[in-house]
């Protein structure tokens, strides 16, 4: 028996620069909301080329395009200074001490850090599914490949940091109470706010990793064209993403050539369930064009 969905379901469009990342998830997100799908397209890609193919303006407060279908773009800047402000405050609770050695100085260092970014856009992935509601779709317009690579595997990273600083905090607090025995006698020793920060931070990161992997509530969708350059780069991602066990759901085919051999696409990724974006001629853009455009294809992958 199938896993049943729980809603929202993730859609993620990755793939190299300029493949079609962008219009693939404009298409999958107008092509839920025509079928009366309650749907959310976020950007996430720094470059925001959903204002230019819907031709409207948006921003962070979720912006209608029809009945289902709002467009949100995230501020990657706004989402860095909040995830340090976030720091900041954990810092002073938890480790006041070192407000003694004038840390404070460093924050506005810190937001030009590697690994800032990804953090970040974590952040605003959470927001997003804690505010989604009675959402069915959320359906995500990823940055380039290197950031996207880093946002996905990111809470597998990170677990092994902080289960490896938890085994050392548990040290710590054992050496700690063996002291206190020998002052104290038996009296009860306060909760540790360290040790219960990372046990929160990695409950946190467990079930990121868990809804990245799930299937059913995450759908990876790979976007190349008929370019060579394409081609390898998301063979790439697939090896990527299979070292942390994170499948590809769906391959998109965009600007699609009649005639145009796909069977080596099949066979290098090993599906058949491909999604055919025949080739525009010109831009496509405005909210007409793209609902002419899905009416005129002869199939649209389920999610």
């Amino acid at each position: 028996m199938n896993k049943k969905t729980t809603y929202p379901k993730n859609i993620f469009f990755i793939g190299k620069g300029g493949a079609g990342k962008s219009t693939s998830s404009a298409l999958t997100a107008l092509h839920l909301s025509l079928n009366k799908h309650k749907t959310l397209l976020v950007s996430m890609d720094p470059a925001h080329n959903q204002s230019d193919i819907f031709e409207r303006r948006f921003s962070e407060k979720p912006v209608p395009v029809n009945d289902h279908l709002s467009v949100i773009e995230i501020d990657t800047e706004k989402w860095i200074d909040k995830y340090l402000t976030d720091i900041r405050h954990q810092v002073r609770r938890s480790y006041s001490y070192l407000t003694a050695f004038n840390l404070e100085k460093y924050f506005d260092v810190l937001k030009y850090s590697p690994g800032i970014e990804e953090y970040a856009l974590i952040s605003a992935f959470q927001n997003i599914l804690k505010n989604a509601g009675d959402t069915a779709y959320l359906v995500f317009d990823m940055p380039p490949t290197a950031l996207t690579l880093k946002f996905l595997t990111l809470p597998d990273l990170s677990l092994i940091w902080l289960n490896n600083l938890l085994d050392l905090r548990q040290k710590i607090l054992e050496k700690k109470e063996i002291i206190s025995r020998i002052k104290f006698g038996h009296k009860e020793l306060e909760t540790d706010k360290i040790k219960n920060n990372l046990q929160q931070q990695i409950a946190t990161y467990e079930q990121l990793r868990a809804l990245f992997k799930d299937t059913h509530q995450t759908s990876l969708n790979l976007v190349l064209n008929t370019g060579k350059l394409s081609f390898n780069e998301s063979l790439l991602i697939v090896k990527k993403l299979e070292k942390f066990q994170i499948p590809v759901s769906h391959i998109f085919l965009n600007k699609y050539h009649k005639g145009f051999d796909i069977s080596h696409i099949k066979k290098a990724f090993k599906t058949s369930n491909i999604q055919i974006l025949p080739h525009y001629g010109t831009e496509l853009t405005g909210l007409k064009n793209l609902t002419v455009y899905l009416e005129k294809l002869d199939r649209f992958i389920e999610f």
